[in-house]
Order: structure tokens, then sequence, then C-alpha cells
């Protein structure tokens, strides 16, 4: 089968529509800079260890903090917290202090955890895997804590129409 570098539309296009799947807020730290975005391209990977996969656009300045941290927290937002998804969606911290227009604190590591998040995890990073536009993370989760139960999970069909702060 042919490598698909060209391909935008069609039945796998459809597929991915229909899932729906969660949106989450990545964070981390390098020493006294903070960075963090949305997230669109994330999974859990594996059951036993657990490992959980974060794609980072390549674009983007969390991703260039990204390679000088081995520690990441995954934040889930429940449908509360679509400002969050706002802002680390449609805002880059190049010309942005993304944390100090909400609500955060120092976790786990030193790496900033969102006080409105729905849940979230710490993740040390096990590998990166180079996927063209997008780098993904191998987190195996650490430290985390669940704030809300039944949050009402924000899917990217309610984030569509966010205009990135950077093109994916």
């Amino acid at each position: 089968m042919p490598e698909n570098s060209g391909y935008r539309h069609g039945a796998f296009d459809a597929l991915v529509a229909a899932a729906d799947a969660p949106v989450y807020v990545v964070t981390l730290a390098s020493g006294a800079e903070r960075a963090g975005c949305l997230v669109g391209f994330a999974s859990q990977v594996a059951i036993e260890p657990a490992r959980f996969l974060v794609c980072l656009s390549k674009a983007n300045h969390t991703y260039r903090v990204a390679q000088r941290t081995d520690v990441v927290a995954v934040h889930l937002l429940g449908t509360a917290e679509a400002s969050l998804a706002a802002l680390f969606g449609g805002e880059t911290g190049d010309e942005t202090d993304k944390f100090a227009r909400c609500s955060w604190r120092t976790g786990p590591h030193g790496v900033p955890i969102l006080d409105d998040a729905a849940a979230w995890f710490c993740g040390r990073v096990l590998a990166r895997h180079d996927f063209g536009d997008h780098t993904g993370l191998v987190l195996a989760p650490g430290e985390g804590e669940i704030v809300r139960s039944d949050p009402g999970v924000l899917r990217y069909r309610q984030v569509a129409d966010l205009k990135p702060g950077h093109p994916a």
C-alpha cells in the first residue's frame, strides 16, 4: 500500500470525525520556562505497563520546550473548561503567557497543573517518535488526580472551529 502523504479526505477522515476523541491540554516546564498546548492526538497505548501517547505539533512553542524536559502533565477537560481549550489551543506561547491567564499550581517535577481541569496525570517521557508534522511522546503515567469523576469530557467536535495559535 503506498504512503498517503497527499491524502486529505475520504473514509479515514469521516471515521476519525465520527470517533470525536477527547482533547487534552499538555503542560510542561524546563527550568523557569512553562509551556502548554491543546492536544487532539493522544491515547492510551498499553495496559501493562501503562503507557500514554501525546503528539505535539512541531510548529508550536510547547514542542520546543518539550525537547528540554522529561516529564509532562496531561489534563482532561470537561465541557465546562472550553475556555481553557481556547486559551491553550488558540493562543501561542511565543506571544502569550497562557499561565498568567488561568489558575494553576506547581505539580510533581515542577510541571504546571491546571486547577480547573477535570483530571490530570504526570508522565515521564520514555520515547519520542517522529510522525511527520508532529512528534509523539510515549509517557509512563505517574502521579495524578481525578477532580470531577463525571465531567462531560470536552471533545474535538466542540473545539473544531477554534483558530489555532500555530498551524499544525
